[in-house]
Protein backbone atom coordinates (compact mmCIF):
# COMPACT_ATOMS: atom_id res chain seq x y z
CA UNK A 1 0.00 0.00 0.00
CA UNK A 2 1.37 3.63 -0.72
CA UNK A 3 -0.63 4.96 2.79
CA UNK A 4 0.14 3.37 6.65
CA UNK A 5 -3.66 2.54 6.93
CA UNK A 6 -6.50 4.40 4.51
CA UNK A 7 -8.51 7.31 5.92
CA UNK A 8 -11.61 4.96 5.70
CA UNK A 9 -10.24 2.81 8.34
CA UNK A 10 -8.96 5.50 10.18
CA UNK A 11 -12.17 7.05 10.64
CA UNK A 12 -14.46 4.14 10.73
CA UNK A 13 -12.15 2.88 14.27
CA UNK A 14 -11.70 6.71 15.58
CA UNK A 15 -13.99 5.91 18.48
CA UNK A 16 -13.33 6.87 22.52
CA UNK A 17 -11.11 4.76 24.49
CA UNK A 18 -8.32 4.46 26.72
CA UNK A 19 -4.49 4.29 26.63
CA UNK A 20 -3.81 1.16 28.44
CA UNK A 21 -1.17 2.14 30.49
CA UNK A 22 -3.16 0.16 32.89
CA UNK A 23 -5.37 -2.58 32.93
CA UNK A 24 -8.01 -1.56 34.68
CA UNK A 25 -7.80 2.20 33.41
CA UNK A 26 -7.30 4.76 36.54
CA UNK A 27 -10.82 5.55 35.81
CA UNK A 28 -11.65 2.61 38.02
CA UNK A 29 -9.74 3.27 40.86
CA UNK A 30 -11.94 3.73 44.57
CA UNK A 31 -11.47 5.55 47.69
CA UNK A 32 -11.55 2.23 49.61
CA UNK A 33 -8.23 1.24 48.59
CA UNK A 34 -6.47 2.92 51.41
CA UNK A 35 -3.00 3.21 52.93
CA UNK A 36 -3.32 0.16 54.74
CA UNK A 37 -3.93 -1.44 51.55
CA UNK A 38 -0.72 -0.09 50.10
CA UNK A 39 1.18 -1.41 52.87
CA UNK A 40 -0.15 -4.29 52.94
CA UNK A 41 0.98 -4.89 48.89
CA UNK A 42 4.58 -3.29 49.83
CA UNK A 43 5.14 -5.74 52.57
CA UNK A 44 4.03 -8.62 50.72
CA UNK A 45 6.39 -7.44 47.94
CA UNK A 46 9.49 -7.63 51.03
CA UNK A 47 8.22 -11.11 51.79
CA UNK A 48 8.26 -12.50 48.34
CA UNK A 49 9.87 -10.51 45.45
CA UNK A 50 12.80 -8.13 46.63
CA UNK A 51 15.40 -8.96 44.16
CA UNK A 52 12.73 -8.43 41.39
CA UNK A 53 13.99 -4.40 40.14
CA UNK A 54 11.91 -1.67 40.45
CA UNK A 55 10.79 1.26 38.65
CA UNK A 56 10.39 5.08 40.20
CA UNK A 57 8.30 7.75 38.98
CA UNK A 58 8.97 11.02 40.63
CA UNK A 59 6.20 13.61 39.87
CA UNK A 60 6.86 17.65 39.93
CA UNK A 61 4.32 19.43 39.32
CA UNK A 62 5.04 22.88 39.03
CA UNK A 63 5.08 24.55 35.44
CA UNK A 64 6.29 28.55 34.98
CA UNK A 65 3.51 29.21 32.62
CA UNK A 66 0.02 27.24 31.26
CA UNK A 67 0.61 25.37 27.88
CA UNK A 68 -3.22 25.73 26.96
CA UNK A 69 -3.46 22.39 25.61
CA UNK A 70 -2.22 21.18 28.50
CA UNK A 71 -4.20 18.21 30.76
CA UNK A 72 -1.48 17.24 32.94
CA UNK A 73 -1.82 17.96 37.21
CA UNK A 74 0.43 20.70 37.89
CA UNK A 75 0.97 24.13 39.58
CA UNK A 76 1.60 27.18 37.89
CA UNK A 77 3.81 29.34 39.79
CA UNK A 78 6.86 31.56 38.93
CA UNK A 79 7.77 31.66 42.77
CA UNK A 80 10.64 28.60 42.58
CA UNK A 81 11.01 28.61 46.30
CA UNK A 82 7.99 26.18 46.44
CA UNK A 83 10.01 23.60 44.78
CA UNK A 84 12.33 23.28 47.56
CA UNK A 85 9.27 22.41 50.21
CA UNK A 86 8.00 20.16 47.55
CA UNK A 87 11.41 18.16 47.88
CA UNK A 88 11.39 18.22 51.69
CA UNK A 89 7.79 15.89 51.40
CA UNK A 90 9.33 14.08 48.67
CA UNK A 91 11.97 13.10 50.92
CA UNK A 92 9.56 12.61 53.74
CA UNK A 93 7.62 10.23 51.56
CA UNK A 94 10.30 8.38 50.68
CA UNK A 95 10.89 7.72 53.74
CA UNK A 96 7.57 6.04 54.76
CA UNK A 97 8.04 3.86 51.63
CA UNK A 98 11.05 2.63 52.47
CA UNK A 99 10.11 2.01 56.49
CA UNK A 100 7.37 -0.89 54.98
CA UNK A 101 9.98 -2.45 51.97
CA UNK A 102 13.33 -2.04 53.26
CA UNK A 103 16.23 0.22 51.25
CA UNK A 104 18.78 -0.60 48.70
CA UNK A 105 16.01 -1.80 46.34
CA UNK A 106 17.19 -2.02 42.10
CA UNK A 107 15.91 0.36 39.96
CA UNK A 108 15.96 -0.20 36.40
CA UNK A 109 13.81 2.46 34.98
CA UNK A 110 13.72 5.63 36.63
CA UNK A 111 11.17 8.97 35.44
CA UNK A 112 10.67 12.27 36.23
CA UNK A 113 7.69 13.93 34.75
CA UNK A 114 5.21 16.97 35.48
CA UNK A 115 4.52 19.77 35.61
CA UNK A 116 8.04 20.30 34.94
CA UNK A 117 10.32 18.37 36.22
CA UNK A 118 13.49 21.29 35.03
CA UNK A 119 11.78 23.70 36.85
CA UNK A 120 14.20 22.30 39.68
CA UNK A 121 17.85 24.19 39.35
CA UNK A 122 20.63 22.31 39.15
CA UNK A 123 21.01 22.47 42.58
CA UNK A 124 17.32 20.72 43.59
CA UNK A 125 17.67 17.87 41.08
CA UNK A 126 21.48 17.02 42.63
CA UNK A 127 19.25 16.73 46.22
CA UNK A 128 16.58 15.02 44.56
CA UNK A 129 18.81 12.54 43.05
CA UNK A 130 21.09 11.84 46.02
CA UNK A 131 17.45 11.90 47.96
CA UNK A 132 16.82 8.52 45.69
CA UNK A 133 20.39 7.30 45.32
CA UNK A 134 20.20 6.97 49.43
CA UNK A 135 17.13 4.64 49.38
CA UNK A 136 17.56 3.18 45.87
CA UNK A 137 19.95 1.43 43.84
CA UNK A 138 20.40 2.45 40.34
CA UNK A 139 21.28 -0.64 38.29
CA UNK A 140 23.87 -0.62 35.42
CA UNK A 141 22.01 -0.57 31.89
CA UNK A 142 18.63 0.88 33.39
CA UNK A 143 16.20 3.44 31.48
CA UNK A 144 16.55 7.10 33.22
CA UNK A 145 14.68 9.95 32.10
CA UNK A 146 13.32 13.51 32.50
CA UNK A 147 10.78 14.94 30.74
CA UNK A 148 12.38 18.79 29.61
CA UNK A 149 10.79 22.03 28.56
CA UNK A 150 13.16 23.22 26.14
CA UNK A 151 12.41 26.97 27.63
CA UNK A 152 13.94 25.63 30.78
CA UNK A 153 17.25 24.23 29.71
CA UNK A 154 20.50 25.16 28.54
CA UNK A 155 23.36 23.20 27.48
CA UNK A 156 25.28 23.29 30.54
CA UNK A 157 22.07 22.08 32.95
CA UNK A 158 21.90 19.52 29.94
CA UNK A 159 25.42 18.62 31.30
CA UNK A 160 24.15 18.54 34.36
CA UNK A 161 21.21 15.75 33.84
CA UNK A 162 23.78 13.48 32.44
CA UNK A 163 26.41 13.78 34.88
CA UNK A 164 23.40 13.00 37.91
CA UNK A 165 22.77 9.68 35.72
CA UNK A 166 19.75 10.49 33.25
CA UNK A 167 21.01 8.63 29.94
CA UNK A 168 17.05 9.45 28.10
CA UNK A 169 15.41 12.82 27.39
CA UNK A 170 11.79 14.17 26.28
CA UNK A 171 11.28 17.06 24.71
CA UNK A 172 8.55 18.60 24.62
CA UNK A 173 8.08 20.32 20.94
CA UNK A 174 4.22 19.95 20.24
CA UNK A 175 4.63 21.66 16.85
CA UNK A 176 7.10 24.27 15.21
CA UNK A 177 4.84 26.41 13.84
CA UNK A 178 4.96 29.68 15.39
CA UNK A 179 0.92 30.74 15.21
CA UNK A 180 0.16 27.51 16.87
CA UNK A 181 3.09 28.02 19.65
CA UNK A 182 0.71 31.32 20.40
CA UNK A 183 -2.59 30.02 20.47
CA UNK A 184 -1.26 27.30 22.37
CA UNK A 185 0.84 29.99 24.72
CA UNK A 186 3.84 27.93 24.24
CA UNK A 187 6.52 29.95 22.23
CA UNK A 188 9.77 27.96 21.89
CA UNK A 189 11.92 28.71 18.31
CA UNK A 190 13.03 25.51 16.38
CA UNK A 191 16.05 26.64 16.58
CA UNK A 192 16.22 26.69 20.41
CA UNK A 193 14.94 22.38 20.21
CA UNK A 194 17.73 21.76 17.22
CA UNK A 195 20.80 23.90 19.34
CA UNK A 196 19.92 21.51 22.60
CA UNK A 197 18.98 17.99 20.64
CA UNK A 198 22.52 18.62 19.05
CA UNK A 199 23.76 19.65 22.23
CA UNK A 200 22.12 16.51 23.77
CA UNK A 201 23.92 13.97 21.17
CA UNK A 202 27.13 15.34 22.01
CA UNK A 203 27.17 15.09 25.27
CA UNK A 204 25.79 11.47 24.72
CA UNK A 205 22.69 10.53 26.07
CA UNK A 206 21.45 7.17 24.67
CA UNK A 207 17.86 8.71 23.31
CA UNK A 208 16.02 11.83 22.72
CA UNK A 209 12.63 11.97 22.00
CA UNK A 210 10.30 14.49 20.48
CA UNK A 211 6.42 14.79 21.50
CA UNK A 212 4.33 16.17 18.76
CA UNK A 213 0.51 17.25 18.99
CA UNK A 214 -2.24 17.07 16.50
CA UNK A 215 -5.57 19.12 16.18
CA UNK A 216 -4.33 22.05 17.99
CA UNK A 217 -5.60 25.45 17.49
CA UNK A 218 -4.69 26.85 13.72
CA UNK A 219 -3.13 23.68 12.89
CA UNK A 220 -3.75 22.80 9.20
CA UNK A 221 -2.64 19.82 7.34
CA UNK A 222 -0.15 21.94 5.00
CA UNK A 223 1.55 23.48 7.91
CA UNK A 224 1.94 20.42 10.27
CA UNK A 225 3.64 18.54 7.32
CA UNK A 226 5.85 21.80 7.11
CA UNK A 227 6.36 20.88 11.39
CA UNK A 228 7.09 17.22 9.96
CA UNK A 229 10.00 17.84 7.61
CA UNK A 230 11.45 19.94 10.34
CA UNK A 231 11.36 16.81 12.34
CA UNK A 232 13.04 14.56 10.20
CA UNK A 233 15.54 17.54 9.71
CA UNK A 234 15.67 17.12 13.49
CA UNK A 235 15.85 12.89 13.54
CA UNK A 236 14.86 12.27 17.38
CA UNK A 237 15.44 8.78 17.97
CA UNK A 238 11.74 8.67 19.19
CA UNK A 239 8.98 10.26 18.68
CA UNK A 240 5.52 10.20 20.61
CA UNK A 241 2.61 12.02 18.24
CA UNK A 242 -0.64 12.88 20.25
CA UNK A 243 -3.92 13.41 19.33
CA UNK A 244 -4.76 16.50 20.76
CA UNK A 245 -8.36 16.02 22.45
CA UNK A 246 -10.50 19.49 23.46
CA UNK A 247 -12.24 18.41 26.32
CA UNK A 248 -12.45 21.89 28.17
CA UNK A 249 -15.48 21.03 31.64
CA UNK A 250 -12.96 18.54 32.20
CA UNK A 251 -9.49 20.76 32.30
CA UNK A 252 -9.48 24.54 32.63
CA UNK A 253 -6.64 25.58 30.60
CA UNK A 254 -8.11 24.37 27.72
CA UNK A 255 -10.89 26.77 27.79
CA UNK A 256 -8.47 29.40 26.61
CA UNK A 257 -8.60 27.77 23.02
CA UNK A 258 -11.07 29.19 20.90
CA UNK A 259 -12.59 25.97 19.36
CA UNK A 260 -13.32 27.87 16.09
CA UNK A 261 -9.59 27.80 16.08
CA UNK A 262 -9.45 23.97 15.94
CA UNK A 263 -9.22 21.91 13.16
CA UNK A 264 -12.00 20.03 11.76
CA UNK A 265 -12.51 16.44 12.18
CA UNK A 266 -11.23 15.71 8.44
CA UNK A 267 -8.52 17.81 8.48
CA UNK A 268 -7.24 16.67 11.79
CA UNK A 269 -7.41 12.77 10.47
CA UNK A 270 -5.48 14.14 7.41
CA UNK A 271 -3.13 15.61 9.86
CA UNK A 272 -2.80 12.13 11.23
CA UNK A 273 -2.74 10.09 7.81
CA UNK A 274 0.00 11.87 6.40
CA UNK A 275 2.13 11.94 9.97
CA UNK A 276 1.66 8.21 9.79
CA UNK A 277 3.00 8.07 6.02
CA UNK A 278 6.24 10.70 6.82
CA UNK A 279 7.33 8.96 9.53
CA UNK A 280 7.24 5.42 7.58
CA UNK A 281 8.80 7.33 4.13
CA UNK A 282 11.52 9.18 6.78
CA UNK A 283 12.74 5.24 8.19
CA UNK A 284 10.78 5.28 11.87
CA UNK A 285 9.72 1.73 12.99
CA UNK A 286 5.95 2.31 14.38
CA UNK A 287 6.22 1.23 17.75
CA UNK A 288 2.59 1.37 18.60
CA UNK A 289 -0.39 3.58 19.30
CA UNK A 290 1.46 6.94 18.81
CA UNK A 291 5.43 6.05 18.84
CA UNK A 292 7.78 5.81 16.82
CA UNK A 293 11.41 5.22 16.83
CA UNK A 294 14.81 4.69 14.65
CA UNK A 295 15.48 1.19 13.85
CA UNK A 296 18.51 1.93 15.66
CA UNK A 297 16.58 2.69 19.01
CA UNK A 298 16.39 -0.08 21.82
CA UNK A 299 12.39 0.58 22.00
CA UNK A 300 12.78 -0.62 18.03
CA UNK A 301 14.86 -2.94 18.95
CA UNK A 302 12.63 -4.47 22.07
CA UNK A 303 9.49 -3.94 19.94
CA UNK A 304 11.36 -6.79 17.26
CA UNK A 305 12.65 -8.78 19.60
CA UNK A 306 9.17 -8.67 21.51
CA UNK A 307 10.32 -7.20 24.78
CA UNK A 308 8.16 -4.25 25.07
CA UNK A 309 6.42 -3.40 27.48
CA UNK A 310 3.82 -1.17 29.12
CA UNK A 311 3.49 0.77 32.32
CA UNK A 312 2.23 4.11 33.24
CA UNK A 313 4.61 6.12 31.17
CA UNK A 314 4.31 4.54 28.22
CA UNK A 315 6.05 2.05 26.06
CA UNK A 316 9.35 0.72 28.33
CA UNK A 317 12.05 -1.44 27.19
CA UNK A 318 12.30 -2.69 30.60
CA UNK A 319 10.70 -5.68 32.31
CA UNK A 320 7.04 -5.42 33.57
CA UNK A 321 8.19 -4.72 37.28
CA UNK A 322 6.54 -2.84 40.13
CA UNK A 323 6.51 0.95 39.90
CA UNK A 324 7.23 3.11 43.22
CA UNK A 325 5.03 6.92 42.70
CA UNK A 326 6.14 9.51 44.30
CA UNK A 327 4.92 13.06 44.49
CA UNK A 328 1.37 14.80 44.27
CA UNK A 329 -1.10 12.78 42.06
CA UNK A 330 1.36 9.92 40.82
CA UNK A 331 0.19 6.41 40.50
CA UNK A 332 2.17 3.70 41.50
CA UNK A 333 1.84 -0.55 40.88
CA UNK A 334 2.79 -3.44 43.74
CA UNK A 335 2.44 -6.86 42.73
CA UNK A 336 -1.72 -6.89 42.19
CA UNK A 337 -2.94 -3.51 43.04
CA UNK A 338 -3.09 0.20 42.03
CA UNK A 339 -2.60 3.37 43.68
CA UNK A 340 -2.78 6.98 43.59
CA UNK A 341 -1.39 9.84 45.24
CA UNK A 342 -3.52 13.06 46.80
CA UNK A 343 -3.95 15.19 43.85
CA UNK A 344 -3.73 19.00 45.21
CA UNK A 345 -0.44 19.95 47.24
CA UNK A 346 -2.86 20.34 50.02
CA UNK A 347 -4.08 17.13 50.53
CA UNK A 348 -0.27 15.50 49.98
CA UNK A 349 1.30 17.61 52.09
CA UNK A 350 -1.01 17.06 55.02
CA UNK A 351 -1.24 13.75 54.75
CA UNK A 352 2.52 13.35 55.30
CA UNK A 353 2.68 16.07 58.12
CA UNK A 354 0.21 13.16 59.65
CA UNK A 355 2.65 10.30 59.37
CA UNK A 356 0.84 8.73 56.70
CA UNK A 357 1.26 8.04 53.00
CA UNK A 358 -0.68 10.26 51.01
CA UNK A 359 -2.54 7.17 48.95
CA UNK A 360 -6.28 8.54 48.23
CA UNK A 361 -7.26 5.49 46.21
CA UNK A 362 -6.55 2.53 44.56
CA UNK A 363 -7.40 -0.74 43.06
CA UNK A 364 -6.90 -4.66 44.09
CA UNK A 365 -7.13 -6.38 41.09
CA UNK A 366 -9.35 -9.25 40.98
CA UNK A 367 -8.70 -13.13 38.95
CA UNK A 368 -10.27 -11.53 35.91
CA UNK A 369 -9.00 -8.61 35.87
CA UNK A 370 -5.31 -9.93 35.95
CA UNK A 371 -5.77 -12.14 33.27
CA UNK A 372 -7.62 -9.35 30.87
CA UNK A 373 -4.33 -7.28 31.77
CA UNK A 374 -2.32 -9.91 30.64
CA UNK A 375 -4.08 -10.25 27.10
CA UNK A 376 -4.13 -6.58 26.92
CA UNK A 377 -0.89 -6.09 27.70
CA UNK A 378 0.18 -8.93 25.34
CA UNK A 379 -1.87 -7.11 22.60
CA UNK A 380 -0.39 -3.30 23.46
CA UNK A 381 2.81 -5.05 23.26
CA UNK A 382 3.55 -7.70 21.26
CA UNK A 383 0.55 -7.44 18.93
CA UNK A 384 -0.33 -11.49 19.42
CA UNK A 385 -2.11 -13.49 21.80
CA UNK A 386 -1.23 -16.84 22.18
CA UNK A 387 -4.00 -18.67 23.51
CA UNK A 388 -1.53 -21.85 25.26
CA UNK A 389 0.99 -18.76 27.25
CA UNK A 390 -2.36 -17.23 28.93
CA UNK A 391 -4.14 -20.38 29.52
CA UNK A 392 -1.41 -22.31 31.47
CA UNK A 393 -0.40 -18.99 33.02
CA UNK A 394 -3.98 -18.54 34.23
CA UNK A 395 -5.78 -21.88 34.05
CA UNK A 396 -8.25 -20.94 31.90
CA UNK A 397 -9.45 -21.96 28.58
CA UNK A 398 -8.94 -18.95 26.20
CA UNK A 399 -11.74 -19.82 23.31
CA UNK A 400 -14.41 -20.56 26.35
CA UNK A 401 -13.80 -17.53 27.84
CA UNK A 402 -13.38 -15.33 25.71
CA UNK A 403 -15.61 -16.92 23.01
CA UNK A 404 -17.60 -12.90 23.24
CA UNK A 405 -14.29 -11.31 22.52
CA UNK A 406 -13.15 -13.63 19.74
CA UNK A 407 -16.65 -12.92 18.38
CA UNK A 408 -15.96 -9.34 18.32
CA UNK A 409 -13.06 -9.40 16.55
CA UNK A 410 -14.84 -10.86 13.15
CA UNK A 411 -15.49 -6.84 12.31
CA UNK A 412 -11.60 -6.35 12.71
CA UNK A 413 -10.47 -9.28 10.85
CA UNK A 414 -12.39 -8.38 8.28
CA UNK A 415 -10.99 -5.49 7.73
CA UNK A 416 -7.84 -7.04 8.01
CA UNK A 417 -6.54 -5.55 11.52
CA UNK A 418 -6.11 -8.74 13.20
CA UNK A 419 -5.61 -12.80 12.03
CA UNK A 420 -7.52 -15.56 14.34
CA UNK A 421 -7.05 -18.72 14.27
CA UNK A 422 -7.24 -21.86 16.84
CA UNK A 423 -4.41 -20.82 18.47
CA UNK A 424 -3.47 -17.20 18.35
CA UNK A 425 -4.68 -13.38 18.00
CA UNK A 426 -2.19 -11.55 15.58
CA UNK A 427 -2.46 -8.23 15.11
CA UNK A 428 -1.34 -7.44 11.55
CA UNK A 429 0.53 -4.37 10.26
CA UNK A 430 -2.19 -2.07 9.77
CA UNK A 431 -3.94 -3.39 13.06
CA UNK A 432 -1.23 -1.75 14.76
CA UNK A 433 -2.17 2.13 14.12
CA UNK A 434 -5.30 1.09 15.77
CA UNK A 435 -4.31 -1.20 18.47
CA UNK A 436 -5.99 0.65 21.11
CA UNK A 437 -8.98 -0.01 19.31
CA UNK A 438 -8.76 -4.10 19.02
CA UNK A 439 -7.23 -4.14 23.17
CA UNK A 440 -10.86 -2.38 24.00
CA UNK A 441 -12.41 -5.78 22.90
CA UNK A 442 -10.86 -7.18 26.16
CA UNK A 443 -11.70 -4.76 28.70
CA UNK A 444 -14.81 -5.98 30.87
CA UNK A 445 -15.52 -1.94 32.21
CA UNK A 446 -15.65 -0.48 29.13
CA UNK A 447 -17.52 -2.95 27.02
CA UNK A 448 -20.38 -2.52 29.36
CA UNK A 449 -19.66 1.30 29.79
CA UNK A 450 -22.20 3.18 27.94
CA UNK A 451 -20.18 6.71 28.83
CA UNK A 452 -16.70 6.43 27.30
CA UNK A 453 -16.90 10.37 26.63
CA UNK A 454 -14.26 10.67 29.56
CA UNK A 455 -11.47 9.02 27.31
CA UNK A 456 -10.57 10.63 24.44
CA UNK A 457 -11.06 9.34 20.88
CA UNK A 458 -8.28 7.27 19.50
CA UNK A 459 -7.24 9.70 16.91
Amino acid sequence: MSHAISDDLLKRFDVPGPRYTSYPTADRFVEAFTEGDYIQALEQRRAGSMALPLSLYVHIPFCESVCYYCACNKVITKHHDKAAEYLRYLSREVELQVQHFGKGHNVSQLHLGGGTPTFLSDEELEDLMSMIRRNFTLVPGGEYSVEVDPRTVTDQRLQTLARLGFNRLSFGVQDFDPAVQKAVHRVQPAEQVFDLVKAAREIGFESVNVDLIYGLPLQTPESFARTLSQLNDLRPDRVALYAYAHLPARFKPQRRIAAAELPSPADKLTMLSRSLDAMSEAGYVYVGMDHFALPSDALAVAKRQGRLHRNFQGYSTQPDCDLIALGVSAIGRIGATYSQNAKTLDEYYDALNQGRLPIVRGLALTRDDLLRRSVIMSVMCQGEVQFESIELGHLIDFKSYFAREIESLADFEANGLVEVDDSSIRVTAQGWYLVRAIAMVFDKYIQTDLDRARFSKII
